[in-house]
């Protein structure tokens, strides 16, 4: 409960990965107010598969990468949780299975979404977030808390500041 008689400060997660040079990922998580200003941000250090892995993962190691191996990792360094976890790659989505916050996939007003049974969908200002419909919470908590968020949001702005960020952190690192 926040100070103002019971509404909710909201807080949303931004979660992305870029691709380093040597073909490695690196992941960064970005807890923002309703406002968008920044309240928490960690990443990881890069992340890269062996043969071996590649091999044996085969088209399910890039899902396992992005969702358990960065975004849970990330979720739980976090001191301040989101109450929503928003992400911009599909295969991220995985993530919905390894952390008890709701995970949405952001996705283009002019994109059509084909309505299908496996997902639910639901506008919030200028944006279109996609929920797995076997996690009915993601759905529900958005419901609840996005009359904080300012009609004109534009919740794919944040993710352009986590890639900033990551882009410096691989810059800094490769300097040392």
């Amino acid at each position: 409960m926040g100070a103002d008689g019971g509404k909710i400060d909201l807080k949303l997660g931004f979660l992305t990965t870029i691709e380093c040079p040597d073909g490695s990922l690196i992941g960064g998580l970005l807890v923002t107010n309703h406002f968008g200003r920044p309240l928490e941000f960690q990443c990881t250090t890069p992340v890269k598969p062996n043969r071996t892995q590649e091999v044996l993962y085969g088209p399910t190691l890039v899902p396992f990468l992005l969702g358990e191996v960065i975004g849970q990792t990330l979720v739980e360094k976090m001191n301040i949780k989101p109450h929503l976890v928003l992400v911009e790659q599909e295969q991220a989505m995985e993530l919905q299975n390894h952390i008890s916050i709701p995970v949405a996939i952001l996705t283009d007003v002019e994109q059509i979404i084909e309505e299908n049974a496996a997902y639910i969908s639901e506008q919030i200002g200028r944006n279109r977030l996609r929920f797995d419909a076997a996690h009915q919470t993601g759905k529900t908590a958005i419901e609840n808390t996005s009359r904080n968020i300012p009609a004109d949001a534009d919740l794919g702005e944040p993710f352009e500041r986590v890639r900033e960020a990551l882009n410096e952190a691989v810059k800094m690192g490769s300097s040392r």
